[in-house]
């Protein structure tokens, strides 16, 4: 008999406050990018200008509301994407498909964006409202909510079905094993594949979650479709793959330190 440990239901969010306390100057800086008007300042000039205006720690504005978003949104949907596959896989005796990774990280991202909506709204805003007087500054908690959900969907998939189906493939080639270093190449590619498909739908969430009502979904839409759609590209991947990273490597530690033991 041997003995395997399984994650906890709450394990990805832990993991994703951890992840996010590291990337959220990265993640601060992409909202900046993503709602200048202009579209003329780069990463690090933005990055500069928000220290220069508001001082250093200026770039962990609104760190409260990302670490109550990672316990919502994150939290739920590692929590339906583990909980659902380790019970299929048992019952299965054998890992998922991908087609049903994709399809129960889809699921499992629609449901957390939602859950998460207010959340991030308040991250979004706290995160650039600090531009505005504290009359101009907006409270709608759900505005976006569609663009977060599928965006959420969007990212989970990325994130979880890709990092399983990297980490599976990783571990079949046989040359190397359930290590940290198999963690952080899988969770590598997963960041790469969530960065790539959520992009768009990242810069609609963002406009809409931060408007007063000057973007219509049917307008922001419209900007989709043309290269302001990737304003933020460079360091949304950078924000997102070393956060992937960093969730998984953090998920893996806590399942194989304080995961629930299954004799198999």
């Amino acid at each position: 008999m041997t003995d395997k440990r399984m994650s906890r239901w709450y394990f990805g969010g832990l993991a994703s406050c951890g992840a996010a306390c590291c990337t959220h100057p990265l993640d601060l800086v992409k909202v900046h990018l993503q709602t200048q008007q202009k579209g003329k300042m780069g990463m690090v000039s933005m990055a500069m200008q928000v220290v220069k205006n508001d001082g250093a720690l200026a770039l962990y504005n609104g760190l409260s509301a990302s670490l109550c978003r990672q316990m919502s949104y994150s939290l739920t949907r590692f929590a339906i994407y583990e909980t659902v596959r380790d019970m299929l896989s048992s019952s299965n005796q054998g890992p998922m498909p991908f087609y049903q990774k994709v399809l129960l990280g889809a699921f499992g991202g629609f449901t957390g964006g939602f859950i998460g909506t207010p959340a991030d709204m308040v991250n979004v805003r706290m995160q650039n409202d600090v531009k505005l007087p504290p009359e101009l500054r907006r409270k709608k908690l759900f505005s976006g909510a569609t663009m977060a959900s599928s965006r959420g969907a969007l990212v989970t998939v990325g994130q979880l079905a890709c990092y399983d189906q990297a980490k599976q493939l990783v571990l079949s080639s046989g040359f190397m094993g359930d290590n940290i270093l198999t963690h952080f190449l899988s969770s590598f590619i997963a960041g790469g594949c969530a960065t790539f498909l959520c992009q768009p739908l990242d810069v609609m969430k963002t406009r809409l979650m931060n408007s007063k009502g000057e973007y219509s979904v049917r307008r922001v839409r419209m900007l989709t479709n043309c290269p302001m759609a990737l304003q933020g590209l460079v360091p949304a991947g950078i924000r997102l793959i070393p956060h992937t990273v960093l969730t998984f490597i953090f998920l893996e530690q806590l399942r194989n330190n304080f995961g629930i033991i299954v004799i198999s």
